[in-house]
């Protein structure tokens, strides 16, 4: 698990409780059904008028990611790389085959089957770069997806605090209920303000740190297989790919 997303989402609602609760406040006062309803329903109503339904689905179904620690290192990966160049220098490439049903990762996979295939490294680099690019347009949709979410919401929730003010209208001959419907009036604009600031934005730029965490991965993966296709020594293979490791694996250790 990814300890820096979990103490984030934590301390956010822990430190909003409990400002609450020092003021004197409870927790029965933040929760209106109604304002949940007209801000998340409105929310969610918007996202999906501006984006199509699989690219909203795939966003959330994403979110397990940002909680999550990267599957394969790229210190992992690069170990990877050099034995795989290792036994290729040895065996030849074609001996690599026996190692296709053992890789996880799609892209990994897909350019060492064209390796073994004997294609050549400059229609290789072509073909998984059209790849690396359609990949790369895809996942910029999902952040994407947040931020807008991260937009509406605010704006939704002042929707949902006028809607609350109008029915305060109707009770202007009794203060203490006019009270009482100005305070459920506003929440709904905690709620829009709260989940845009506390969540989705949050969300949106740790995805599209991930994403280009990923992205910069696949390239390393990328630049392996051409250079143990191109016959390059294991050595200078580690020594080139090293480079991949200079941003990404610090900021996987620091997760």
């Amino acid at each position: 698990m990814d300890k820096g997303s979990i103490v984030g989402v934590f301390l956010a609602i822990a430190g909003i409780v409990a400002g609450l609760l020092m003021e004197g406040g409870n927790l029965g006062q933040i929760l209106q059904p109604t304002a949940a309803l007209i801000v998340f329903g409105g929310t969610l109503g918007a996202v999906l008028l501006q984006f199509p339904l699989p690219t909203v689905a795939a966003a959330f179904a994403s979110l397990g990611n940002i909680f999550s620690a990267p599957r394969l290192r790229n210190d992992q990966l690069l170990k990877q790389l050099v034995a795989f160049a290792n036994k290729a220098r040895r065996n030849g490439v074609v001996s690599l085959d026996s190692d296709l049903a053992s890789i996880q990762e799609p892209f990994l996979k897909q350019a060492l089957m064209l390796a073994v295939d004997g294609t050549e490294p400059a229609e290789l680099r072509k073909i998984m770069r059209v790849s690396l690019d359609c990949i790369a347009e895809s996942e910029e949709q999902l952040p994407a997806v947040f931020e807008s979410a991260g937009g509406f919401s605010p704006t939704i929730g002042i929707l949902g605090a006028v809607l609350g003010l109008i029915q305060v209208m109707k009770n202007l001959d009794n203060i203490q209920e006019v009270g009482k419907g100005i305070a459920v009036a506003f929440v709904a604009t905690i709620y829009g303000v709260g989940i845009a600031n506390l969540f989705f934005l949050p969300f949106a730029g740790k995805m599209r740190l991930r994403l280009r965490d990923d992205f910069q991965r696949r390239e390393m993966m990328l630049e392996g297989v051409i250079s143990i296709l191109e016959g390059m020594n294991p050595r200078m293979l580690e020594v080139k790919l090293a480079g991949f490791l200079n941003n990404a694996t610090k900021k996987e250790s620091a997760a």
